[in-house]
């Protein structure tokens, strides 16, 4: 496995990429406002290793019940209270044998690449589902392709806006509502998950949100195909590098619309296979 992981700018990275044995961790800590509670950062890392510790215990167990045991064992450690709790966005990839297991909770995607060069995304878009229509979320689009930048307090109220709209949906069984890693273990139960026969997969991207931009908002990887292949060729570094370059030269958002100037980003790259490796037919 190689990875590459850059801060956004102006403070420390709350994205957090850990290791286990036969896993990769990767974890986007959702911001916070103030530095008097603990950040999204915080979180990210004291889950990833709870998870870790977990998985070491229970290394066959369903990944949805190690998730949610180490979102309990931090809730009652740290006395986290649901609404008010730091948070972070989850995926999980685990490798036994012949099987290859993975876990997405939040905008974290898994992208996995067949040996025949097929690609099987596994995502969960339920918070995009949840924000993309929103009117604020296109007023805050038209003000960033108007050129008005991202520090106008208008700006800042409209993501204001959205933010709350965020909070009353998250961890929510109503329509509309999503499913993040805070103070609800339960939240777990609702992640998507998929496995693979080990024998049939070449490689694949594991990544927080701030590097899946690079395919699915500014097109600099057209497809996650090559965005593999630069992983393959370079290493994730150069690829979080390239997509962290593409944004300073759109300082205002006016090419890519986005919620800040740059986002903390975290890409695994896991390889197990070449493509187009002979398959038994």
């Amino acid at each position: 496995m190689t990875t590459g992981e850059l801060s956004g700018g102006g403070r420390p990275s709350e994205d957090r990429i850990v290791q286990a044995p036969g896993a990769v961790i990767v974890l986007d800590g959702v911001s916070t406002v103030s530095d008097k509670e603990h950040r999204g950062g915080w979180y990210a890392e004291v889950l990833g290793n709870q998870v870790a510790s977990v998985l070491a215990g229970n290394p066959d167990a369903d990944l949805r019940h190690v998730l949610e045991q180490a979102i309990a064992a931090i809730v009652r450690e740290h006395s986290l209270i649901a609404g008010s709790s730091p948070a972070a966005t989850v995926s999980i990839v685990r490798h036994r044998d012949e099987t290859i297991d993975a876990l997405v909770l939040a905008d974290t995607p898994v992208i996995a690449r067949t040996v025949r060069g097929e690609l099987d995304p596994v995502h969960d878009d339920r918070l995009a589902q949840l924000v993309s229509v929103r009117p604020e979320y296109e007023e805050c689009r038209k003000w960033l392709q108007a050129g008005r930048g991202f520090t106008a307090p208008e700006h800042r109220a409209l993501l204001q806006k959205l933010r709350a709209y965020q909070l009353r949906h998250l961890n929510n069984h109503a329509p509309g509502g999503y499913w993040v890693a805070e103070a609800v273990p339960e939240a777990a139960r609702y992640a998507v998950v998929r496995s693979w026969p080990t024998a049939g997969i070449a490689d694949i991207l594991v990544m927080t949100d701030g590097v899946s931009a690079g395919v699915e908002e500014y097109g600099l990887y057209p497809t996650w195909d090559a965005m593999a292949r630069a992983c393959l060729a370079g290493s994730p570094a150069t690829v979080v590098r390239a997509i962290q370059d593409a944004e300073a030269d759109d300082p205002d958002g006016r090419r890519w619309p986005r919620y800040k100037v740059s986002d903390d980003k975290a890409l695994a790259y896991l390889r197990f296979a070449s493509i187009d490796r002979a398959v038994a037919a």
